[in-house]
Parts: structure tokens; C-alpha cells; sequence
């Protein structure tokens, strides 16, 4: 496996979990959005994804934020 699929493997896998959090929650901006406010690159569409996952959690749980995030 070369460059180009390790790419091409990272942007599927994205997008699978874009398909997977992006119904139900609500909480993921759009293609378009995600690249306006974080970037192009892999590792910024992971972070609008990752944080929409937050996002999807706190509305979820009735724990404290702060215990979800993990911070003291």
C-alpha cells in the first residue's frame, strides 16, 4: 500500500463515520462547512467529526460536560 492509499483509506473512513453521526445528531456541519471552518486535510475534517461526537454525547447524557470531556 502506498501514499495515495493510505489517503484515499483515511477519506473513506471519514466518511463513514460522517454517514454515521450525521443523521441522527444534527451536529456536523456540512462538506462545504467543514472545510470553511477547519481546513481541507484529513485531520480537520477527524476534528469537525470528533467534536459533533461531543456534541452528540452531551446532548445524550445527562452527565456533566466537564465529566464527558474529561477534564477535572
Amino acid at each position: 500500500m502506498d501514499g495515495h492509499d493510505n489517503i484515499s483509506n483515511a477519506w473513506a473512513a471519514l466518511k463513514l463515520v460522517r454517514m454515521a453521526i450525521e443523521t441522527p445528531a444534527g451536529v456536523l456541519p456540512s462538506e462545504e462547512a467543514v472545510v470553511l471552518l477547519y481546513g481541507p486535510e484529513p485531520i480537520h475534517k477527524g476534528e469537525a467529526l470528533a467534536k459533533a461526537i461531543i456534541e452528540t454525547v452531551e446532548k445524550l447524557t445527562p452527565l456533566p460536560t466537564a465529566l464527558i470531556r474529561g477534564e477535572p
